[in-house]
């Protein structure tokens, strides 16, 4: 069992409330606009890090970062990236690959707005964590908690931050 902690749209802000669940996770992912390398480099530094680069971040991030991250956590296919969109929704530069390869958990940010759902047609489960930063238009900082046991998603816990 893994212990995962999901977070995007950084903008460069990290603090101590961000990092005291860095702490409690078995490792972190980063659904891009990180913002400054310090976010991820004060991450690493604590934990196993799993990142993509988003729309905002500079060539170093993105020399560090892939745009898409594609992985196999214990049982669990995973695909990560920035701009995804959402079910029925999905980003056009992604949406042929995500048809013929869904994923089991696809995850994205980008739109400061933390959604779970489930995409029937295509039977993987969507996460976007929100934001962690304090730039955007969002109201209350957000992430996600869960848990990846075998092939199963489980303890699903959003985190609120606090207002920005």
């Amino acid at each position: 069992m893994i212990k995962i902690l999901l977070l995007s749209d950084t903008h460069s802000h990290i603090d101590d409330t961000i990092l005291k669940y860095v702490q409690q996770a078995d490792e972190v992912w980063h659904a891009g606009d990180i913002g400054s390398l310090v976010v991820t480099n004060k991450i690493k530094s604590i934990k196993p890090l799993r990142a993509v680069f988003g729309n905002i971040d500079d060539d170093k991030a993105r020399m560090e970062f892939p745009l898409h991250n594609r992985f196999m956590c214990e049982g669990v296919d995973v695909w990560i990236t920035h701009i995804g969109g959402y079910p029925g929704k999905y980003n056009q530069a992604i949406r042929d690959e995500l048809r013929a390869n869904p994923p089991k958990l696809f995850i994205c940010g980008h739109s400061h707005i933390l959604k779970v759902q489930f995409d029937k047609s295509l039977n993987l489960l969507h996460m976007n964590p929100g934001a962690a930063g304090i730039s955007g238009f969002h109201q209350i900082r957000t992430m996600l908690r869960f848990e990846i046991d075998g092939d199963k998603i489980q303890s699903l816990e959003i985190v609120e931050i606090g207002k920005k």
